[in-house]
């Protein structure tokens, strides 16, 4: 739709050029990874060499990666069958397989007693609050933060770590697991033995490639500080929007964050009204996250930070891209606070 402003880039990034290249280049490639003949070994060979670029990018050369569908699969084949607890800040793909036990700060921060039993994620997809991820950490869902923020997975000195590759421009439908050398999760998904016995299912060559492709990019836009120019536009979108609403929280404001994410929450205008006024006015935004979309029901990992339950219900997340400008960002705040003018008189 022309005109329209994307500002949802934590529920999916857009495409990159370099990640559709990469998978016009998979689809030609005929061949089954797993067979033998010459086009089996090209799609092994590519699929493989994607492989060793995301170790590589992502910092990982002392760990084995297996390809997934998504940070979801990735979740549950990291965490079925082990007892861990979390944080009720985590998505919902971890909280599925683990007990949301640990404590959360008001600023949003959690600290494990016992980091080698627990899961955390690098960086929230609500409020955009970075975790200093202890060395030891079992698990980690580094989705968001990935290509954002710097993160090296062999310093880290995490067990396990997975994202998705549509965050970063990749293609929906991608992902990968980070795990220790030789490790060996049950399978969920059994049968042909591919990914040395760890995802079965014929290997999705074309994602696979984009992913990579993806990561690369994102990497080289992080080196080349991008995304600092990201954290300026956020810088003056939350300044618009306290102006025009001195009663809007900024929640995570003060707290280490990515540098794209904006969560204002202003008390008594609930967030799903501010997503359709918004969406009128040509901007797409959230409510939170996009894998609780239709879902009547406030954020837990607000509601953990403390926030009450109605405050919680008001928040609109707005996630910024390194293709947002500085005018798309004041355009917004002057929608949105002309929104908020028509609000607050209905409400008068």
């Amino acid at each position: 739709m022309s005109g329209r402003v994307y500002l949802d880039w934590n529920a999916t990034a857009p495409l990159r050029p370099e990640a559709r290249a990469a998978m016009i280049e998979g689809l030609d490639l005929v061949g089954n990874p797993s067979s033998v003949h010459a086009e089996g070994r090209a799609a092994r060979a590519a699929v493989e060499r994607a492989r060793e670029a995301v170790l590589e990018t992502l910092g990982a050369a002392a760990s084995d990666l297996v390809f997934t569908s998504g940070a979801t699969e990735g979740a549950a084949l990291a965490l079925a069958g082990r007892d861990l607890l979390s944080a009720p800040i985590e998505h919902e793909a971890v909280l599925a397989w683990t007990r949301p036990e640990l404590g959360v700060a008001r600023d949003g921060t959690v600290t494990p007693p016992e980091p080698g039993r627990a899961t955390l994620q690098l960086a929230n997809s609500e409020t955009g609050i970075v975790q200093s991820l202890p060395a030891g950490l079992a698990v980690s869902d580094i989705t968001q933060g990935v290509g954002r923020i710097p993160y090296a997975h062999d310093w880290a000195g995490i067990g396990m770590a997975f994202l998705s590759g549509h965050k970063i421009g990749g293609p929906k439908g991608a992902g990968a697991l980070l795990l220790p050398r030789g490790a060996q999760p049950d399978a969920l998904l059994r049968g042909g033995g591919q990914e040395s016995g760890r995802r079965a299912g014929t290997e999705n060559v074309p994602a696979i490639l984009g992913l990579a492709a993806a990561l690369r990019a994102a990497l080289a836009d992080l080196s080349a500080g991008i995304w600092a120019r990201v954290e300026e536009l956020r810088n003056i979108l939350e300044g618009a929007l306290e102006a025009a609403s001195p009663d809007t929280i900024l929640v995570g404001r003060g707290s280490r964050r990515l540098p794209n994410t904006v969560l204002a929450l202003t008390p008594g205008w609930k967030g799903e009204t501010q997503v359709m006024a918004m969406d009128l006015a040509g901007y797409a935004v959230s409510s939170g996250s996009a894998c609780s979309s239709g879902k009547v029901r406030t954020s837990p990992g607000l509601r953990a930070m403390g926030f009450s339950e109605a405050d919680a219900a008001c928040a609109l997340r707005i996630s910024l891209g390194p293709d947002t400008t500085e005018d798309d960002v004041l355009r917004f705040a002057d929608a949105w606070a002309a929104a908020r003018r028509r609000q607050r008189s209905r409400a008068a």
